[in-house]
């Protein structure tokens, strides 16, 4: 059964609890890493800047504390690095995680349908490893 590592669990402690809840039970469906939780100042300032963010501090659901965003991939035992072209990896664990989500019922955006609408081909900015509590 897939479990987290020391990172990811270190991530998941800095996540509101609604997200902790879901992250923990979506790990005993299917493997990943929790990449980030709560962000600084100079670390969301610097991802607005390479354009991986839009969204300067403190604006970011990042940037709360307890954090109300998260970022995770797909994991995969046999790579040692992240598959950011893995589009179908990341839309699979959005589903996954989705589903979960509603189940307890935590109104959630995900970065790769940011306007909730089903439809990923009418958004400007992707960002499919993002999740955030939209409340």
């Amino acid at each position: 059964m897939p479990r987290f590592g020391n990172k990811s669990r270190r991530n998941l402690a800095q996540l509101d609890n609604r997200l902790q809840l879901i992250l923990t039970e979506a790990i005993t469906h299917i493997d990943f890493s929790i990449l980030c939780g709560h962000r600084g100042k100079a670390e969301q300032n610097r991802l607005v800047s390479l354009n991986k963010s839009q969204t300067p501090w403190p604006e970011s659901k990042h940037n709360s504390t307890p954090a109300k965003a998260v970022d995770i991939a797909p994991y995969y035992p046999t790579t040692t690095h992240i598959d950011w072209a893995d589009r179908e990896g990341f839309i699979y664990l959005a589903g996954i995680i989705r589903g979960i989500a509603c189940l307890h019922g935590t109104p959630l955006r995900w970065g790769g349908d940011w306007d909730n609408d089903n439809d990923q081909r009418d958004e400007n900015f992707r960002d499919l490893a993002h999740f955030e509590i939209n409340d």
